[in-house]
């Protein structure tokens, strides 16, 4: 079992309250006490791991009285959730937001563990060429489209 670095420590941590409760509201310093780190480290965690393409949002009040809050996005449904994705596209994605936001359609069970593969197999930057960004926009779109039909009978 491979060791955890303390940026997984406080992400496993985060999201184990946000398990529990579905928001969370933490002091920075007081999260940085705990895992003697720097707060510094703690907005790295959460700039990283904790970004609107993996479905969640965070609000930061910076000062004496400041904080950190962060929430899991919940979906009412599977077209609300493709709704939301396709209108985050631009025209440009990067290859980690592209990631991110095939590991959401995996996690909600709109796409299978093999059909995310294969996606993410065809979009790197070595595949797709020197406009990667933008025709990974493009694909993004199109998957949307497609699974938000999957199992319409008006297909």
């Amino acid at each position: 079992m491979p060791v955890k670095n303390t940026s997984d420590s406080i992400e496993e941590y985060i999201k184990n309250i946000l398990a529990q409760s579905g928001i969370v509201e933490l002091k920075r310093s007081h999260l940085a006490d705990s895992f003697d780190v720097v707060p510094s480290q703690i907005n790295y965690v959460i700039k990283t791991r904790f970004t609107e393409s993996r479905g969640y949002v965070v609000e930061s009040k910076r000062g004496g009285g400041g904080y950190i809050r962060i929430a899991k996005v919940a979906f009412s449904d599977k077209h609300h959730l493709l709704n939301a994705l396709a209108n985050s596209i631009g025209e440009a994605i990067s290859s980690q937001v592209f990631d991110d936001l095939i590991q959401q359609l995996y996690d909600q069970g709109i796409i299978s563990e093999r059909e995310g593969n294969i996606i993410l197999a065809s979009s790197s930057d070595d595949v797709l060429g020197a406009d990667a960004a933008r025709i990974r926009a493009r694909m993004l779109k199109r998957i949307i489209q497609r699974v938000d039909r999957k199992g319409n009978p008006d297909d």
